[in-house]
């Protein structure tokens, strides 16, 4: 049994993967600040089993405080942590890059100091897929530069991939940041689009399609996304000198249209769309290169586009009122 120390552990991802860890065997330290970016009720129904179960503890916090970071890793032994928390979203990074800097930057170090004190030697990360920009080539692969930020949501995250590489070579750290493209599937978000035109489609409402419809993202279902998650964190607990950047994406980028055309086919709807002028900092596309993720962890993503959608919808028509 390992004890695995989840920040934003009451978010989409954090609680998904928190609950296939104790599934496995393991014990899960959690932390959430629960803040007023989303309805703090989705949250609380994300791990409404989770407290129920002696394996799962949860600290009602923010990574900016040191204090209760200290409390965490003075009350706990943690093998490995697994960083999610985060301010999230391109376009709200435009309007407040300040508060981007201060949780995803400054509260990344405040995090590697005190695992820094606690000799706590390993870490898996969350980066992104913006931080390629608009690269020109695809598929992106994780050797490409990747210097050309064009949101300040994307330029936190390479600035964790840098200093955690900083935490690497200075102190011994095993380090793997992942960079994910596009999470969905039940318990998404209520401002990404997949979670936002369903609910639209649902009231009968108008899907405002930024641009011609032809952007394209790497849709990554939730349960490939844990996958890589556990298998990277396997990976760091039992191997040596670790610094490594991995995609986790599907590989199979889908349109914009293609994306509200398939929602509409499976809740059988026919999508009202509203085209608007793009927005900025929105990138062209995403496409995971993720044969370095294959050969290091054995990261196979296995969920076709559709059958996530129907997962998700069928969550979704079930929880429906967290959302209204």
């Amino acid at each position: 049994m390992k004890t695995y120390f989840v920040t934003g552990g009451a978010g989409f991802i954090g609680s998904s993967l928190s609950e296939k860890l104790i599934k496995e065997g393991n014990k899960v330290v959690a932390i959430d600040n629960f803040c007023d970016f989303y309805n703090e009720k989705i949250k609380e129904n994300n791990i409404k089993e989770l407290t129920k179960n002696e394996n799962f503890k949860l600290y009602r916090g923010d990574i900016r405080d040191r204090n209760i970071l200290k409390e965490i890793f003075k009350e706990n032994k943690i093998d490995i942590v697994m960083h999610l928390a985060a301010m999230a979203g391109v376009r709200p990074s435009i309007e407040n890059p300040i508060l981007y800097q201060e949780v995803n930057c400054m509260g990344t170090q405040n995090i590697l100091e005190e695992m820094k004190e606690h000799n706590v030697k390993n870490l898996v990360m969350a980066s992104s897929s913006s931080v390629y920009g608009n690269c020109k080539e695809v598929p992106f692969r994780e050797n490409m530069i990747v210097d050309f930020a064009i949101s300040p949501y994307a330029a936190t995250k390479k600035a964790n991939e840098v200093m955690t590489h900083v935490y690497h070579k200075l102190f011994d750290m095993n380090v793997i940041m992942l960079r994910f493209f596009t999470v969905y599937g039940p318990k998404q978000r209520p401002d990404l689009a997949i979670n936002k035109f369903t609910r639209l489609m649902l009231n009968n409402e108008e899907i405002p399609m930024f641009g011609d419809g032809t952007t394209s993202r790497d849709y990554t279902y939730i349960d490939d996304i844990v996958d890589g998650i556990i298998k990277s964190c396997e990976y760091t607990i039992n191997h040596k000198d670790v610094y490594e950047i991995l995609n986790l994406g599907n590989s199979s980028p889908v349109s914009l249209r293609e994306m509200i055309n398939t929602i509409g086919k499976v809740l059988g709807i026919d999508p009202k769309i509203k085209q608007l002028p793009m927005q900025p900092g929105d990138v062209d596309r995403t496409y995971a290169d993720v044969t370095k993720a294959k050969e290091l962890i054995g990261y196979e993503p296995k969920t076709t586009f559709e059958q996530g959608i129907t997962s998700f919808v069928n969550w979704y028509k079930q929880n429906k009122e967290l959302y209204q």
